[in-house]
């Protein structure tokens, strides 16, 4: 199946690693060329404004989700294809997920790792069979990968991870991998 539309989830913030910012903009511009849409949380700041922003400067369509709730707290990106305000970070999510046929997972805070460990929960439940990949962009995940890993070694995971979640170092190996 030919991926049309990527998740991406990301810091509303850009992080102290300038290198966040341009592997950021360098997945958007490539999901632009490959002529993928970007599905996000639907904000203008940091990497989630940068990813919205290399698409649509890249002539690409970008879908955003956000939630009332953020509306004032992510201020909402207004340049970009289609803006869906929904109730609430419950709706936001599983919109997403429905939206998406993969996942790419960027730096970012306790929201982000919340959308990442969802996405996992269900394609283990198999409510889902989409590819999510971690992008370990300048090893930001390193710890994370050797915990899951940890998890895994210890007996507290069904399957090896490995063959749910593909780990990337930069944008051009994360959308190889779904290719």
């Amino acid at each position: 199946m030919k991926i049309k539309n990527i998740a991406v989830f990301c810091g509303s913030k850009s992080g102290n690693d300038p290198e966040f910012v341009l592997q950021t903009i360098a997945l958007g511009q490539l999901m632009a060329q490959e002529k993928i849409t970007l599905v996000y949380g639907g904000g203008n700041k940091g990497l989630m404004g940068a990813v919205a922003d290399a698409v649509m400067q890249g002539n690409g369509n970008v879908i955003g989700v956000i939630p009332e709730v953020l509306l004032e707290w992510e201020h909402q990106h207004k340049g970009i294809t289609d803006l869906r305000v929904v109730a609430d970070m419950h709706v936001r999510k599983k919109l997403l997920y429905e939206l998406c046929d993969a996942a790419i997972i960027l730096p970012g805070g306790n929201g982000t790792l919340d959308e990442l460990f969802e996405m996992l929960t269900w394609n283990t439940l198999k409510i889902h069979n989409k590819k999510i990949v971690l992008l370990n962009c300048n090893g930001y995940y390193d710890h994370l990968v050797a915990h899951i890993d940890t998890m895994f070694q210890q007996g507290f995971l069904y399957e090896d991870w490995k063959d749910r979640l593909l780990v990337a170092s930069t944008a051009a190996e994360a959308i190889a991998f779904l290719s």
